[in-house]
Formats: structure tokens, sequence, C-alpha cells
């Protein structure tokens, strides 16, 4: 079918708007993160409401008693300052950045009649598209939406090397890729990538607060500012115990689509190698998670390595190495 220019110019807007919004929404959290107060005001606040919801009346002293409080939300809850404001609207940037963004996907699809996943750039901002939404969801969870800077870095580079170095203009795909399988394999392997990105930081943010912890003098100004070791260990379990089951589904559809296109199932092809290496990296963290021994940091690190190994396998495999998944970019 025809490509419907008008819809790919519409789809190319939205995504560049995107990253303008990211961008933006990432100057807001910066600033929460920098000139926000995290840590034992949040513990404060976190016992304030445990004890109001008690019915224990408000703690002398306790931003609850304060007269600014009358007309910011009701009994119980503080005072916002205007770094918890700017946050806010950071949080609201994004949520329009990830709208602005499934934008250009859907409208991408549209302009070709296909699923975009064909082809470097269209799975470049699936990753990107999924690595914000999980993130959100995060964030709403955990309360660590002070962090979302941390995580906007790598999605607004991946989103520029996307856009510019990989573009590729809206066009059927090619032959090879004319198959129900694009649609299975490819979506499992771009949702479980951009996944495991926010794994990948929040580990790399626990390295962080867990030296600190050792020795407050290293990353004095960075690790008092970062929540518990203990929550972003969890955030970093969490996300990979999801992404994990995807990415096993789509390495097995690409066995059989393998085994239909190329009559073998495994061929030790660059893109399938890395990927199994990746595949052996995040079930040793899932196991390492599991056995109290091997918890906290050394678990910690090998998320880090998955992390560095879904990157490589992203960039150099489908880049510089020569395979059978070199034709499209993508598999």
């Amino acid at each position: 079918m025809p490509v419907n220019e008008t819809l790919s110019q519409y789809s190319d807007w939205s995504y560049t708007t995107s990253v303008v919004v990211y961008v933006l929404a990432m100057i807001f959290f910066l600033v929460e993160q920098s000139f926000g107060k995290h840590g034992v005001r949040a513990a404060e606040r976190t016992r304030t409401r445990q004890l109001v919801g008690a019915g224990g009346g408000s703690v002398p002293g306790s931003p609850v008693d304060s007269p600014a409080q009358a007309g910011t939300g009701g009994p119980g809850t503080p005072p916002r300052s205007r770094t918890e404001r700017i946050g806010r609207m950071g949080a609201a940037l994004a949520i329009l950045g990830v709208a602005l963004h499934l934008t250009a996907f859907v409208l991408r699809g549209l302009a070709t009649s296909r699923m975009p996943l064909g082809n470097m750039y269209e799975y470049m901002m699936a990753i990107t598209l999924v690595t914000v939404a999980a993130w959100l969801v995060m964030m709403r969870k955990y309360r660590i939406r002070h962090l979302s800077a941390f995580l906007l870095l790598p999605v607004v580079i991946l989103m520029f090397i996307g856009g510019t170095m990989l573009y590729a203009v809206a066009a059927p795909v090619q032959p090879a890729l004319q198959s129900y399988w694009l649609v299975i394999h490819v979506t499992a392997a771009a949702v479980s990538s951009g996944v495991f990105l926010v794994p990948g930081v929040a580990s790399i943010l626990y390295l962080i607060r867990s030296a600190y912890d050792r020795d407050p003098v290293k990353f004095g100004k960075l690790g008092p500012k970062l929540p518990a070791a203990d929550v972003l260990d969890r955030v970093a379990y969490r996300t990979t115990v999801f992404a994990f089951p995807v990415f096993t589904f789509g390495i097995l559809c690409g066995a059989v689509w393998a085994e239909a296109a190329w009559g073998r199932f495994w061929g030790w092809d660059p893109k399938e190698t890395v990927a199994f290496i990746a595949w052996v990296v995040y079930a040793a963290y899932l196991h390492s998670r599991a056995t109290a021994g091997w918890r906290g940091t050394r678990a910690a690190v090998i998320n880090v390595i998955g992390f560095a190994v879904t990157v490589f396998n992203l960039f150099f495999v489908n880049l510089v190495s020569t395979g059978l998944h070199s034709y499209a970019g993508v598999g």
C-alpha cells in the first residue's frame, strides 16, 4: 500500500515535539532533584501522615502545624514547596511527552499501514516510549519523581540518535519482514528492552546510594537526595521481574520465526548470541536477587551488566556487526 506522506509528516512532528517536551520535563526534574528536600523530610512526612491517619493529631513543630497549610490539600497534608510544584509540573510535561510520543508511533503505523517496527528509527521510538511509560508507573508507585531526570537523560539521547542518525523515511517493509511474527517477536523485544532500561538506571542509583551509606564522603551531594537503597532495589527487581518473561517470550518467538524463514531455530547470529548473553545475565540477576547471600550490591552490579549488554545489543550489534538481522536493524 502507498505511504500516507501527510500522516508520516505529522508523526515526525509529534516525535520531535515529544523530545523537546522531555527535555523541558528533565529540566524541571533536575530543579526538584537539586533544590528539593528528600530523605529525612520524606520520612517525617510519612510519619506525620501515619499519626494523623491513626487519630493522633499533628506532631508539634511538624509542617502540619504551620498556618501556611490552609488551602494546600486538607488536614495532614504539608504545604507544597516551590520545588515540589516544579516537580509536579515536570511530571505533567512527562505525561504530555508520552502522549505526543504515542501519537508519533500510531501515526507512523497509520502512514505505512503496518506495525511501525520495521527499522531502527521505529524500533528506537517504541523502546523509548515503553521506557517512559514504565517509569511513570514506578514513579507514582514509589514516589521517586525527583529521580526522573536520570531516566529521561538516556531516553532523550536515544531519541535524538534515532531521529537523526537512524531516521528512515516511512516506507513498506522488506518482503522478509512481511510476517505476523514481526508484530509478535519485535514487539516483545521492544517492550522488554524498554522496560529493562528502568532497572538499569535504578541499579546504578542503588550503587551510588549504597556507596554513600557506607561512606558519606562519597557522593556527598547526590547520595542524600536519593531514596533509600531498598526502594531502588525494589524498583529494579520488580521491573526486571516483569520484563524478563517478556524477553524470554520474544527470544522463543524469534527462534520459531527463524525456523520458518531460514530453516533453523538457532544459528549463533550476532544478534541471537548477544540476546542470549543478556538473557543469561538477567536470569543470573533474578537468581542472585532471590538468594539471600547475593542481594544488594552484587545483584545490582549484575543488573547493570545486563543493562550494558542490552545497550550493546541495541547499537553495536544492530549497526556495526553483520548478520542475518542486519537487513532491518531489528529482530
